[in-house]
């Protein structure tokens, strides 16, 4: 047994939601470079070399990549052989967004009632998804999710006798209606199976896994690929103002389902679908 003082977690759970609302990671960083040169619209193009020299910017002046410093989305894998100690791990992780959001001068937008809508003051609490795993480590993942995006996802209960077509033309049509409100080019993370909320669940954990990583069956990266170029095919562009990159990465999870039905989920990401990692 692993004895691990809740004040570890605090710490490093303040470290990386301000590294993850101010340093993109490096392959989405160097995808969105790499597709502004791919751009043949002037405009278009331009933008998406606005959009890297933000990134820069936001590095050299120490600043977050967008203003909207989003939901504090935490990813937890916990080794079964880890025992915390001195305090609770749920305060802890809050009392970490308290300070990466004071103390990193990150926008609070979290309002403790849905319906009343009054702002917390630190961004807590945090949205916490644990998982326990083998092991005596612990993995977190800080996701913070802005809104502009998280508001153009969508799901649907498809039956079993959906095609892959079916599942095609949902994630582009809503892609299509979404337009420029998520801020794109976009990242798409997908969930397929599960039930309702396992589905959804899985759209989000999509969108942290690194753009530069494919789903290793190849039935599910080929899926990927003909939604990127579908959704790209629709011309929305940078920001909305038309061009070749709507999306920069498609990523698909998948979990087994019920013989009755199939889920399917997408969460949206804006350009700057942050996150950064840290394994104690």
């Amino acid at each position: 047994m692993r004895e691990i003082d809740v004040n570890l977690i605090e710490n490093t759970v303040r470290d990386l939601f301000i590294e993850a609302n101010k340093v993109l990671p490096d392959d989405l960083s160097s995808l969105i470079e790499s597709c502004g040169e791919c751009e043949t619209c002037e405009l278009s193009r331009s933008i998406m070399c606005d959009l890297t020299e933000n990134l820069k910017a936001a590095k050299e002046l120490d600043v977050p990549v967008c203003q909207d410093t989003g939901m504090a989305v935490l990813f937890c894998d916990i080794g079964q052989d880890v025992h915390f100690v001195k305090g609770s791990f749920e305060t802890a992780v809050n009392k970490g967004v308290s300070r990466a959001y004071k103390e990193g001068y990150l926008r609070c937008s979290v309002v403790a009632d849905p319906l009343k809508r009054v702002n917390t003051g630190d961004n807590t609490p945090a949205i916490i998804h644990t998982r326990i795993v083998d092991g005596d480590t612990v993995k977190l993942t800080a996701s913070p999710k802005g809104f502009g995006s998280e508001n153009m996802s969508t799901m649907k209960m498809f039956t079993p006798s959906a095609s892959v077509d079916d599942i095609v033309e949902f994630i582009v049509s809503s892609v299509r209606k979404a337009g420029s409100n998520p801020c794109p080019p976009m990242v798409l993370g997908i969930g397929i199976g599960g039930d309702f909320e396992s589905c959804a669940l899985l759209a989000k954990k999509a969108l942290v896994r690194p753009v530069s990583q494919k789903n290793p069956d190849p039935f599910y990266k080929e899926l990927e690929e003909r939604i990127l170029n579908e959704v790209n095919a629709l011309g929305i562009g940078p920001q909305g103002f038309g061009g070749k990159t709507t999306a920069l990465s498609v990523a698909v999870e998948t979990a087994p389902t019920h013989i009755a039905g199939l889920p399917v989920a997408l969460n949206v990401g804006c350009h700057v679908t942050r996150h950064a990692v840290k394994e104690l």
